[in-house]
């Protein structure tokens, strides 16, 4: 365990010292890509940052990524090693126990946080990053193609439409909110799309128009199970039999994302309500209305992509800089008060 020390008569002007002692600066909890730019931000800022991650990225299934300057179509798990390494290279450290419980640390007057592991083991941080991420989670009439997940069923356009470009596509959706948002979308990589009605029994004359001006088809009846041969998609199979060929499928708009965010709605932590649900609020900077608990990536930001994820990191690593800077400049003068009187 790190103890960070903090020289009074260097930085302060005072002739003594305040040590934090076995307390590590910043827990950052989860080391994608978000956790992982905050970790290499406050280890440049000379904080002490322990970083929790239980190894399982919302990319896992991808074999590359796209939109990521410099690092495009590179392994996530490849950008996710290269980032571990020079997190060390700053002093942060790893730990492989599982995060069970962050509460405020009574110790700490009230201003730090105990983070409780599986095993029992605790440890004392001053300011906290939930970098947790989101679970994607298909509806269980479309659980069959969940194991094409990542390779030809697929969420994002801009994470994988250019990989299956001028392709037969299809979508399916939930709404016609989705539907309406992501087929005229998807057009722009294909010219051979088809949207899925599945459940959907309220498609306007209005929509149906201007699907037909994209010249996107529409199949109506519910969707049963992906059509495979030697290891590929090649169609959707319907309930009554027909099978409609096609080589991807995109289900964004039939995914329900779930933001890992047990830890920030136990603290209270303010939501609000999006396309995609309910999430946790964040300021400019990271800050949840949780004083000393912020937040970063796809647990607050169900849209950001892998490159937008790591820039929220930055400018979360950032602010808890900016909040542990403000709090030892408290202490600071508490201390040269202490010793005036």
């Amino acid at each position: 365990m790190t103890q960070t020390s903090y020289d009074a008569a260097d930085n302060y002007g005072v002739a003594d010292t305040y040590d934090v002692a076995d307390t590590y600066d910043v827990a950052v909890i989860g080391g994608g890509a978000a956790g992982l730019n905050a970790a290499i931000i406050l280890g440049q800022a000379r904080r002490s940052v322990v970083v929790f991650d239980n190894g399982a990225p919302r990319n896992a299934a991808a074999d590359h990524m796209n939109g990521f300057l410099s690092r495009d179509r590179m392994n996530p798990a490849e950008l996710l090693a290269i980032g571990r390494d020079e997190v060390r290279k700053y002093g942060g450290e790893f730990h492989d126990g599982t995060v069970v419980a962050v509460d405020r640390d009574e110790d700490s007057r009230g201003s730090g946080f105990a983070i409780t592991l599986a095993d029992g083991a605790r440890i004392s941080v001053r300011k906290v990053l939930v970098a947790t991420g989101l679970t994607d989670r298909l509806p269980d009439e479309l659980s069959a193609f969940g194991e094409r997940w990542g390779r030809d069923v697929l969420h994002c356009p801009y994470c994988h439409g250019y990989d299956v470009r001028d392709q037969p596509l299809g979508v399916i959706a939930k709404s016609v909110e989705f539907a309406m948002h992501q087929a005229p979308m998807i057009r722009q990589w294909s010219d051979d799309v088809v949207l899925f009605l599945h459940r959907i029994e309220d498609l306007s004359a209005e929509d149906r128009e201007k699907l037909a001006a994209l010249n996107i088809s529409i199949v109506e009846g519910e969707v049963a199970a992906p059509a495979l041969e030697d290891d590929r998609l090649v169609g959707v199979q319907l309930a009554d039999g027909r099978t409609v060929a096609r080589s991807a499928i995109f289900v964004g708009g039939a995914v329900t994302m779930d933001p890992n965010d047990s830890i920030l709605r136990s603290f209270g932590a303010a939501t609000a309500a999006t396309m995609m649900g309910e999430f946790v609020t964040v300021d400019m900077m990271g800050a949840t209305s949780v004083s000393g608990v912020f937040a970063a990536g796809n647990v607050v930001d169900p849209s950001a992509q892998v490159i937008m994820a790591a820039a929220a990191g930055a400018k979360a690593g950032a602010g808890i800089n900016m909040a542990l800077t403000a709090d030892d400049l408290e202490a600071a003068l508490a201390l040269r008060g202490s010793i005036s009187a």
